[in-house]
């Protein structure tokens, strides 16, 4: 099993905090998104997306940071990351989408928007799709009313999902952390929110991340 990985990206980021909590030993494959190594040739003919993180296991491609995950929910089955019953397992894909949709999306549009070197290549891959500056604002705005969404949602319940640590919150968390690239503290304010992130920093698999990336 190794992992193609560039760890300070946000989804690679959502990968390896998975990977801690699971305890799971993969070997890892570092390529370097600053220099675009994702879409040299030999990277591009195991994935043909050009994305991180990607995961090959068994001669084949696994794509996508939630299919990476679900893959090793399944063959370490605990703790149990997306739930342990039809109703858990409902809700913690309600809030991953939400997530995703408003959270990692928002802050996506913005930075990827705003910064030079995605200017002729705004979507992560190979394929050229010029940015589009008017959509930094909208991004950035989209990303508050997520925070405010968040902020919310944990004022009367622990994790963001409920009252167990789910992918849900490594998914939220890794969205307050890609938030400070585009220069937005979804902390500021918001105690909630404060007190949830330094609730999960404490964890050992957010420790063992936050080593891999010093």
């Amino acid at each position: 099993m190794i992992l193609y990985d560039y760890p300070k990206a946000p989804n690679p980021m959502r990968v390896n905090l998975f990977i801690n909590e699971k305890k799971i030993k993969v070997e890892r494959v570092h390529v370097d998104l600053s220099k675009h190594h994702n879409l040299k040739t030999k990277f591009l003919k195991l994935n043909p997306w050009g994305t991180v993180p990607f995961l090959r296991y068994k001669n084949q491609t696994i794509c996508e940071s939630i299919a990476i995950c679900r893959l090793l929910d399944f063959k370490v089955p605990f703790p149990k990351l997306f739930g342990n019953n039809p109703m858990e397992v409902a809700k913690i894909e309600m809030y991953i989408r939400k997530i995703e949709f408003d959270g990692l999306q928002a802050v996506g549009e913005a930075f990827r928007n705003s910064v030079s070197a995605f200017k002729e290549r705004v979507f992560a891959g190979p394929n050229k799709i010029s940015a589009i500056p008017e959509l930094v604002n909208r991004g950035k705005k989209r990303s508050i009313l997520f925070f405010n969404f968040l902020e919310k949602t944990l004022k009367n319940q622990k994790y963001v999902a409920g009252n167990k640590f789910s992918i849900a919150d490594i998914d939220a968390y890794t969205v307050l952390t890609f938030a400070n690239w585009i220069k937005i503290n979804g902390r500021e304010n918001k105690k909630n929110i404060t007190a949830w992130a330094e609730k999960l920093e404490k964890r050992k698999s957010f420790k063992d991340y936050f080593n891999l990336i010093s």
